[in-house]
């Protein structure tokens, strides 16, 4: 293999694709990012046997080759190199060398044939979302995936998918977050993907209104093509939460609210609780004004913000934290908050449309 390209833009592949890889593994290929340099190109991956991220860039190849390096050596050497290309050249026994202006570095590699093969997604349902459109789905949903893996499917999001409509739906136990959108394919499937890979594909969506993320799930992988990369993750098994039951039809106490002055409303009054001192937040609901207030053993705050209220006045508790990604997660100005008792879930709903909707599970309130 021998090959010479811009340094930057391998810096930038090298950056992306390594952060699938592991970053310790019984199996050294595994600690590595995948190299092959064929027809003008080089392609780069990176794996751990959960999430793949694969790559391509522009190459001048003199001899085509493959090999697998040290992710993060290889990257460290390529980032500090002085010049504005980079050549690279395998020797004998894997050794790999690599020039860039006046510096020279000479490393091991491991052969291509120790590296796992990334899995192939047969047969695959395919989903086109425009890009501006997914980063909001995701970053909508992924904020509530669970953390620990008590329920293992739901450390993932549901991707809901029926006739011409697509629902992402995250749940951890104390909170929901569910957004939709319309979509021209016309399918029937539902598949849970990890919440990981969900930020992985996050990160690397392209800025521009033109772009498009393609989506080809399978039965048991699924395959997100941001059009400079394609990120490769397995699916996650088990049954998932019956979100639409768990969604209340009703509500006795319906509130219109600016959603920037709710937001730094909690924020003030959460200022007395930290992972020591952990404290909900008290909300009083009645005609014209919505009332925080809490208490924790260094003291207690009190706020108060105008809204709008249809229905019956209520007292209701709420963890912060939750509520707070709620509304930051908003991204309108006035949200709908309906309540159908002090004990019921919290829905968070936009102004108009339908296509968020939060729910935060209340804490119930100790007598003052």
């Amino acid at each position: 293999m021998n090959f010479t390209c811009e340094r930057t833009k391998l810096v930038e592949a090298l950056s992306n694709v390594q952060r699938a890889v592991s970053p310790k593994s019984n199996l050294a290929a595994l600690e590595g990012v995948f190299i092959s340099a064929e027809n003008s190109q080089l392609k780069l991956c990176g794996y751990n046997t959960e999430i793949a991220i694969k790559t391509s860039i522009d190459a001048t190849v003199l001899n085509e080759g493959k090999i697998v390096l040290s992710a993060k050596l290889f990257t460290d050497i390529i980032r500090r190199l002085p010049a504005e290309t980079v050549t690279i050249e395998t020797k004998e026994r894997l050794t790999v060398s690599i020039k860039s202006g006046l510096s020279e570095f000479s490393l091991v590699g491991i052969s291509a044939e120790e590296f796992p093969e990334v899995p192939e997604i047969e047969n695959p349902d395919s989903i086109n979302l425009p890009v501006q459109i997914a980063k909001s789905m995701i970053k909508q949903t992924i904020f509530a995936v669970a953390d620990i893996d008590t329920k293992p499917v739901h450390t993932g999001t549901l991707f809901d998918i029926k006739k011409n409509e697509i629902k992402l739906v995250s749940v951890d136990g104390y909170r929901m977050a569910v957004r939709t959108e319309e979509i021209k394919e016309n399918l029937e499937i539902r598949f849970v993907v990890p919440g990981k890979a969900l930020g992985e594909v996050l990160k690397l969506l392209p800025d521009g209104e033109d772009k498009t993320l393609q989506i080809f799930a399978g039965q048991r992988h699924i395959m997100f093509n941001t059009g400079e990369y394609c990120v490769i993750s397995r699916l996650l098994e088990g049954e998932f939460l019956d979100y639409e039951v768990s969604i209340p039809e009703k509500f006795k106490t319906r509130v219109s609210v600016n959603t920037r002055l709710m937001l730094e409303s909690v924020e003030r009054v959460s200022l007395l609780i930290n992972e020591r001192l952990k404290s909900p937040v008290r909300c009083n609901i009645s005609t014209g004004f919505a009332r925080l207030s809490c208490s924790t053993a260094i003291g207690k705050a009190f706020d108060e913000f105008p809204i709008k209220t249809e229905g019956e006045d209520i007292e209701i508790g709420f963890n912060s934290k939750y509520m707070m990604d709620a509304l930051r997660n908003s991204d309108t100005d006035e949200v709908i908050i309906e309540i159908n008792g002090s004990l019921s879930p919290i829905k968070i709903l936009p102004k108009e449309g339908k296509n968020f909707l939060f729910l935060v599970l209340p804490v119930r309130l100790r007598a003052q």
